[in-house]
């Protein structure tokens, strides 16, 4: 008798409790799963994957730099998304200053061992790159923006301005262009013709342009849509098999219009991909509210957010089929990270509990984006730290141990991904999830997620 190569893979079961009481303890004990193994109701596409922001803890002679590259190794994770971002100005860009009397500012000095580092760690396996922050002086402001000498000063003030030096935004977009040239092709021609050798020829499977633009620098589709078309016509004049990444929202639920205009490939110059579009989610609790609350909070917002993805879901079929999808931040931020850069801001410790319930919205999330077709499902982020959103960090970063976060992760990426079959499943109490895959994996397995106090 022939052997089925597919072997069912028993069940993901997300134990996701309404109460932090005793009986939702002996409701499990009681939960009943039924599964119809012959019903598929979805072939997955989804990759569990995540996001590696740049900031000190990753830079080479700090105390957890080979550990946690070393995690991120292991994971062998397909599409992790790498982004040197605003709040060290000096770790994400190369042109701090315009070109002035002959001269220019470019210096990779700080940005290249990230940079090098990040691609060895995820040799072998398709990359997000995403330099998100615009060289600010790209933009008209009432005098100039300052940067910290200090590479490691997080600034929340970098970003300003509205409107581009350049109408044209040819600046913007040759910019990127030398960006892509520096790490694919070996260097770059800068804008007086100096020659800048880098000897760096890495794949780049896939450039972001730009990030939450529906916040930064509070871009409208047209703008962004047409930033966008610049910047992908100067990165494939230089590695033309590259492919893109759009939009990489930060509030998708209130910008619908985003989605229509950008979607809408007349609305592109001709021949512009629209390869993949992104977009994040965050919960969030209230200030005033009690960790023992976070738990019907968090779940809320996550029902609310695949609603979202549903209405998102339609309006790309409609207007772009072939455009894939990435969700490509997904996480909780606790209320206190959002003062992080107000005087006399002091860190709050941050129990274990926080880390095992944010698993647990991350698992619950992956199986219903799998569910909805989603391509990706990004946790965000490696490393997060005071003063740069710390409860958001799937690591200490004291010693650089893994967190219930990243562990989460390793479970779905080691057992679930991209031709797995989600079959008709069904379990008998509400607030227990359950779902069951088919999947190529000889060997079956369980993904268990218990009690959101005591995951």
């Amino acid at each position: 008798m022939k052997r089925n190569p597919w072997f069912t893979h028993p069940i993901l079961v997300l134990l996701l409790f309404v109460s932090l009481g005793a009986a939702p303890a002996a409701a499990a004990d009681a939960a009943k799963v039924t599964v119809n193994w012959d019903k598929v109701v979805r072939v997955s596409k989804t990759t569990a994957t995540l996001q590696v922001v740049v900031n000190p803890p990753l830079r080479r002679g700090s105390a957890i730099h080979d550990r946690v590259f070393q995690v991120l190794r292991d994971l062998r994770a397909d599409y992790v998304r790498y982004v040197p971002w605003l709040p060290y100005p000096k770790l994400g860009v190369a042109e701090l200053d315009p070109p002035q009397s002959g001269r220019t500012s470019w210096d990779f000095s700080l940005i290249d061992p990230l940079a090098i580092d990040f691609f060895e760690a995820t040799a072998g396996h398709p990359v997000i790159i995403n330099f998100s922050t615009i060289p600010q002086w790209m933009f008209k402001t009432p005098k100039p923006i300052a940067y910290p000498s200090d590479p490691e000063q997080a600034t929340w003030d970098y970003e300003q301005g509205i409107e581009l030096r350049d109408p044209a935004m040819k600046e913007v977009g040759e910019y990127y262009g030398r960006l892509a040239s520096w790490y694919a092709k070996g260097g770059f021609s800068d804008e007086n013709g100096q020659w800048h050798g880098s000897s760096h020829h890495y794949k780049i499977d896939y450039w972001e342009v730009f990030n939450e633009v529906d916040f930064e620098h509070q871009m409208s589709p047209e703008t962004y849509t047409a930033l966008y078309d610049a910047v992908v016509e100067a990165v494939r004049r230089v590695s033309p098999e590259t492919k893109f990444v759009g939009l990489a929202l930060a509030a998708p639920t209130k910008a619908p219009k985003f989605f229509e205009y950008f979607l809408n490939h007349q609305n592109h110059k001709p021949g512009i991909p629209l390869d993949m579009v992104s977009y994040h989610f965050y919960a969030t609790p209230t200030a005033d509210q009690k960790p023992e609350t976070y738990q019907f909070t968090f779940f809320d917002q996550a029902e609310r957010f695949l609603d979202s993805v549903r209405y998102i879901e339609s309006i790309r079929e409609r207007l772009s089929p072939e455009t894939r999808t990435t969700v490509d931040e997904i996480g909780a931020i606790s209320s206190d990270d959002f003062s992080q850069g107000e005087p006399g801001y002091v860190f709050k410790p941050i129990p274990a509990e926080w880390w095992n319930l944010c698993a647990a919205v991350y698992a619950y999330l992956y199986a219903e984006l799998a569910r909805l077709g989603i391509d990706a499902a990004g946790e965000s982020q490696l490393v997060g730290y005071p003063t740069q959103f710390p409860s958001v960090s799937m690591v200490d970063w004291s010693s650089g141990q893994p967190n219930a976060r990243y562990w989460a992760l390793k479970l779905l990426r080691d057992n679930f991904g991209p031709s797995d079959k989600l079959v008709e499943t069904g379990i008998n109490i509400p607030y227990v999830y359950a779902q069951g895959f088919s999947t190529r994996i000889a060997q079956p397995k369980m993904l268990p997620v218990g009690d959101r106090r005591a995951i």
